[in-house]
């Protein structure tokens, strides 16, 4: 039992860094970095060249704490979407290089990103 558990986070650290090492953010266009665990969201933006995290959001900030927003959804993502693209605007970024992770680009994801496009990100 213990050896597939390894096994299978072996193969989800080959899928991130298949992923991630094409991936580099500057402080100019940073990364947008995805983590997705079973019941929480995070999103940070990264710049790579100084090894900065510039902004982050998570669904276990304070905001959204005892909320439905508190948990990982469909609504949680696009509401952090929102709020990213909104901190990133206000330090002058308006492009990122979006950084999936070992995760697929639908449903929850997807939702974050075009919440985060449609308030002026480009990626």
């Amino acid at each position: 039992m213990n050896h597939s558990r390894v096994k299978n986070n072996q193969k989800r650290l080959k899928r991130a860094i298949r992923v991630r090492k094409h991936l580099r953010g500057t402080s100019v266009k940073p990364r947008l970095s995805v983590i997705k665990s079973n019941k929480h969201l995070q999103v940070q933006l990264i710049d790579d060249d100084a090894g900065k995290t510039l902004c982050s959001m998570s669904t276990l900030n304070a905001e959204f704490k005892g909320t439905d927003l508190g948990k990982k959804s469909k609504a949680a993502a696009a509401k952090m979407g929102e709020i990213i693209a909104d901190k990133a605007i206000s330090l002058n970024i308006r492009e990122v290089i979006f950084d999936r992770g070992p995760s697929k680009y639908h449903g929850i994801l997807a939702e974050l990103a075009d919440a985060a496009r449609n308030r002026g990100l480009q990626f």
